[in-house]
Formats: C-alpha cells, structure tokens, sequence
C-alpha cells in the first residue's frame, strides 16, 4: 500500500484507507514493542502511528508525504525484525 501511494494518481480516498490500515498496525505494533520492552520501538512505531492517524489529521504538501511514506516502508520492514512474535501454535507443557 505504500509504495502505491507514491502514485500521484491515486484518489483521495484511497489515502484515508491507507490512513486508517498504517494507524492500526503501527500502533499494534508499538503494543507488541512495549509488551517486548522494546521502549524505543514502541515510541518510533507510536509516533508513526500518530502521524497516520484519521482523528487528528496531519496535513503535508505530497512531496513530504512522499518522503515520508518511503521512511515508513523502511521503518516497518526494520520493525519486522525488531519485533518477534509469540508463535501461537506451541504446545504448553
């Protein structure tokens, strides 16, 4: 979704979809982090939960959006390996 947002062609309701899905899951994100004591993540990936938030909107020309967008990309592939995840399938003993 956000490489797709670097079209300049995209509709505008297109960006309050991509609002809304980067919120949710950044700030699932941070909860996983603080849950980790993964303070500094949890700040990072609240902080761009904030930014893509669709209550308190940040209004930006496209060409910092754009900006921003590609910095998110690699703050969510970073976070991907920052963050482990329980395995849901282990057997407790």
């Amino acid at each position: 979704m956000m490489l797709w947002a670097l079209n300049p062609n995209n509709a505008y309701g297109y960006y309050i979809v991509l609002r809304l899905v980067c919120c949710a899951v950044f700030a699932y994100l941070a909860f996983q982090a603080y849950g980790q004591n993964q303070h500094g993540w949890a700040w990072v990936l609240g902080i761009m939960a904030e930014i893509y938030n669709t209550i308190i909107r940040v209004h930006l020309t496209r060409e910092i959006w754009s900006v921003i967008n590609v910095v998110t990309i690699g703050i969510a592939v970073a976070s991907i390996f920052a963050i482990k995840f329980k395995d849901e399938r282990q057997v407790v003993r």
